[in-house]
């Protein structure tokens, strides 16, 4: 509402307009603003800082998820040590469904690692405590500093990135208690009344504030982030020490829920997995809300602090959190680890397995990390989708193989159908992975990284021509069927035909053993699919020769002799796609070339 005032200076008659309600508007509202700003802030600070560490050490912490993880005590301590190490549960549980999807790791052993990312996700929370106990100002525009110089001087560019990331999160969060001081947010008669409407409903305000913490995760699909805001308010007298644990709960669930949410298009054990974390942290909640008060009040002790105190130091208030945050998942895990093999049964008994005619549906099967996932992740998950795309080609091959000798028209038919929707289904696949790996490699990566998102690239151009193959193969049989249904192929042309389809699919399972590799560091012998490649072109040669002895010596029909060659000739292709296949992956060109 505007006011205007009139008064007389010296004779001169000076009019001013004094506008009240508008300027407590916006008073209120650009708090409100910064404190927006602080937490996207914070997580952009936590994505920047995430990525710069995977960049440094994402190839080795992948090599050790895949090693180590012998037993459920190792897949414990390896989960937490990658998760502490990357600063994100997310990033490591992409990676854990990652191998379990390709069958690197089993759903027991990924279980046990996604506990210890559990207990490894609470370091963050100890980062927000140690970061805003002290003033650290000072500190962190001396790292800006340095983490600047070192992305300039491109000597240690991740390490730069690392430092950025970790100054900007302590910015964001700085920037959010002081906001959340200034807004005096305990003295705001709205907000008491609001918040003490619905605190006094006993366990009915802890299971709202449990299902409004992981509303807003799922919404931010940051834990950290709430977390933050969490601290924040018990921090500023706003929150009881109670609801702010509740919350803390909810942020458990509503992080799990994200990532079911995004496995709900993945494999079946990616959703096994993902279903597995959600349980965990399901049954957590259960038996703390069962003795509340009494673990609460214990977690309490431990840190020194009485529930209801008034005390001038509200600080301490982040750290009965962020002890709670670990006693909670520390126990949970040591509860839960004796029974890692009946929850994988619950698992999969929730999640059935996927019919075999699933497999021609033409979808991709890896899983996008959401908001916080990373460029470098994504390769893992492409490496994943591309080795599936191998697979199918040779069950492609396979299908071509029965083809050959398929008597009955409606079964050939039926057939011929499955092969023409595999070869629909790869060309959709190398669109997908191919537009996937250039969204990756628009992001943050390592010259490394770069250089085998080209060989990648590669890999799923030779996998489509394969399928190619496979599909003029299929044509070819189906040609010589409709316009030479009265002749047959000659019990020697069968042999040979047998022979190269049996060289031809041998070639196709070394390319699928050299492609599942465990780590690109794993020396990929490919002498062996060299050799292969030599005897499918000497036996091709071989074949062309006695073709045209038998043509001329009337064994068989010159049409037919058209055919049988067609098939070999294309046969021989293949295997030279398969080569460059195995090529790829061994880096053997770029070796050449150099």
């Amino acid at each position: 509402m505007a006011r205007l005032i009139h008064t007389v200076v010296g004779g001169n008659h000076l009019y001013f307009v004094v506008i009240d309600n508008e300027l407590r508007y916006m008073s209120n509202f650009l708090p409100f603003l910064v404190l927006i700003g602080s937490v996207a802030l914070l997580m952009y600070g936590m994505k920047v800082m995430s990525e710069g560490l995977q960049k440094m050490a994402g190839s080795k912490l992948r090599q050790v998820l895949g090693t180590m993880t012998t037993n459920r005590f190792t897949g414990v301590l390896t989960g937490s040590f990658i998760t502490m190490s990357v600063q994100s549960s997310t990033a490591t549980t992409v990676m854990t469904v990652s191998f379990v999807s390709a069958g690197l790791l089993s759903l027991a052993q990924a279980i046990s690692v996604i506990m210890g990312a559990n207990i490894g996700t609470t370091a963050t929370a100890w980062i927000m405590v140690l970061g805003g106990s002290f003033d650290i100002k000072y500190i962190v525009y001396t790292c800006l500093a340095i983490g600047m110089a070192l992305i300039y001087s491109k000597r240690n560019r991740n390490g730069g990135e690392f430092l950025m990331g970790l100054c900007f999160m302590l910015l964001g969060l700085i920037s959010l208690k002081t906001n959340a001081a200034d807004m005096h947010l305990d003295q705001n008669p709205s907000v008491a009344q609001f918040f003490a409407s619905i605190s006094g409903w006993g366990y009915g305000s802890y299971l709202l504030f449990l299902f409004i913490g992981g509303l807003m995760t799922c919404a931010v699909q940051s834990s950290a982030a709430i977390m933050a805001i969490t601290m924040t308010l018990c921090s500023a007298g706003v929150l009881d020490i109670y609801m702010g644990i509740a919350l803390v709960m909810g942020e458990n669930i509503g992080t799990t829920i994200t990532s079911n949410i995004v496995a709900l298009s993945a494999s079946t054990q990616a959703r096994r997995a993902a279903m597995a974390h959600l349980i965990f942290n399901v049954f957590g909640v259960i038996w703390v809300l069962c003795i509340f008060h009494v673990f609460v009040n214990f977690v309490c002790g431990l840190v020194g602090y009485t529930p209801g105190s008034s005390l001038e130091n509200m600080a301490i208030l982040s750290v009965v959190l962020a002890a709670f945050h670990t006693s909670f998942n520390v126990i949970n895990t040591c509860i839960l680890i004796w029974f890692i093999k009946p929850l994988e049964k619950i698992v999969c008994w929730i999640i059935k397995s996927k019919p075999s005619a699933e497999e021609d549906i033409p979808r991709l099967h890896f899983i996008s990390g959401g908001l916080m996932s990373t460029a470098e992740l994504s390769i893992l998950e492409a490496k994943k989708e591309i080795n599936s795309y191998a697979q199918r080609s040779q069950r492609m091959f396979g299908l071509v193989q029965e083809l050959l000798h398929t008597e009955k028209d409606e079964d050939f038919m039926k057939l011929y159908t499955r092969i023409e929707k595999y070869e629909n289904i790869s060309d959709n696949m190398e669109l997908e992975i191919a537009k996937y790996l250039n969204q990756v490699s628009e992001g943050r990566l390592s010259i490394e990284s770069k250089t085998e998102i080209q060989r990648m690239l590669r890999e799923v151009t030779e996998i489509e021509s394969v399928c190619d193959s496979n599909y003029n193969i299929a044509r070819t049989i189906k040609r010589k069927r409709q316009h030479h249904s009265q002749f047959e192929f000659t019990e020697k042309q069968f042999e040979h035909l047998h022979c190269m389809l049996n060289l031809v699919d041998d070639a196709l399972s070394q390319m699928n053993k050299v492609m599942c590799r465990l780590s690109e560091y794993q020396y990929v012998d490919v002498n062996q699919s060299n050799n292969i490649e030599h005897e499918i072109n000497h036996y091709r040669s071989q074949l062309k020769n006695q073709n045209i002895i038998d043509v001329n010596n009337h064994e068989y029909d010159y049409q037919m002799g058209v055919y049988y060659m067609d098939i070999i000739s294309e046969c021989e292709k293949l295997g030279d796609y398969v080569m460059n296949v195995v090529e790829a992956v061994g880096n053997i060109k770029e070796q050449k070339e150099s």
